[in-house]
């Protein structure tokens, strides 16, 4: 099964609390897991920031019902069904969600801190979401991540044989490598033979040399063209490659190299993109958004 939506936890962490004590967060959610009949897997499934799905919508499930006075929060992570609690869970509800909450002002007043412009005044008015804020936010960074990755990867492949060597002396010298872009300069980009387009220093003190092969590629790069590269390699006692290309590798050509003994890295146009992204190369920072939480630690009372 799916990891449940915030909402279908809901229910399920009432009835947990039916039994009047205390549960911490962590706790209660393994036992509704294991309730739900959650797999590893689902346990396990994450959002881009690496906190699990599960956990991420199990506490929010908590918040609303915090909201709505069905839960009284005990302690920093901790909680315990409240009297309204015990009578809605007494009445035998088959589903808690947003439309059922909704029947309580104090849920109406949190749905309205939380849209100022738009309201809820009733039961009808109150919008049905299967996602948390952090998955809507993460999910929006993604949408917006992948339509500049496919914008920037247009670019690349229409720059000239000369910029495209530049880029790729910049994102190797932003991910560590090469020392100072001065230094990455002398030795990349020079015309090589043998299938070597220019070497670069491993790291700052050039213990290690790593051979560079960047291509903008119309096809498909298969294996022939690697194991000529490879071939290049062993020309120069070398060990350490990287095969840079815009288009994309077959998988005879990525399993090849996993078979042979150099360590060769193969990047295509998708992986450059993701790692000019991520290291700031021909992108720029337009807007941050901050999200924050409640710093328990400053609310401790002082003995």
């Amino acid at each position: 099964m799916p990891v449940p939506t915030y909402e279908e936890f809901m229910l399920s962490i009432l009835r947990l609390a039916g039994d009047g004590v205390e549960h911490r967060i962590a706790e209660a959610l393994g036992k509704v897991e294991t309730q739900l009949g959650l797999s590893p897997d689902e346990r396990a499934e994450s959002l881009p920031s690496g906190q699990t799905r599960a956990y991420n919508r199990f506490c929010w499930a908590i918040t609303y019902l915090q909201n709505a006075k069905l839960l009284d929060k005990t302690a920093r992570g901790r909680f315990r069904i409240s009297e309204r609690g015990r009578e809605v869970l007494a009445s035998n509800p088959l589903k808690i969600d947003n439309n059922f909450l909704s029947r309580f002002d104090e849920f109406l007043e949190f749905k309205r801190r939380k849209k100022p412009d738009n309201p809820p005044t009733s039961q009808s008015t109150v919008e049905i979401e299967s996602e948390t804020p952090e998955e809507r936010m993460e999910e929006a960074q993604q949408e917006l991540r992948n339509a500049l990755a496919t914008e920037l990867l247009d670019r690349v492949q229409h720059s000239s044989p000369r910029f495209f060597e530049h880029l790729v002396v910049d994102l190797l010298v932003a991910m560590g490598y090469g020392g100072s872009r001065s230094d990455a300069a002398q030795v990349v980009g020079r015309a090589g033979d043998g299938g070597i387009d220019g070497t670069i220093k491993e790291d700052k003190l050039g213990l290690d040399v790593v051979y560079i092969q960047a291509k903008r590629w119309e096809g498909t790069v298969g294996r022939k063209e690697i194991q000529s590269f490879t071939g290049s390699l062993e020309g120069e006692r070398a060990n350490k490659g990287v095969f840079i290309t815009t288009s994309t590798f077959t998988d005879e050509a990525r399993d090849y190299v996993k078979k042979i003994g150099k360590k060769i890295v193969l990047l295509d146009g998708k992986q450059l993109t993701q790692l000019m992204i991520d290291h700031g190369v021909g992108v720029s920072s337009i807007k941050q958004y901050a999200v924050h939480k409640i710093d328990g630690d400053y609310f401790e009372e002082i003995e």
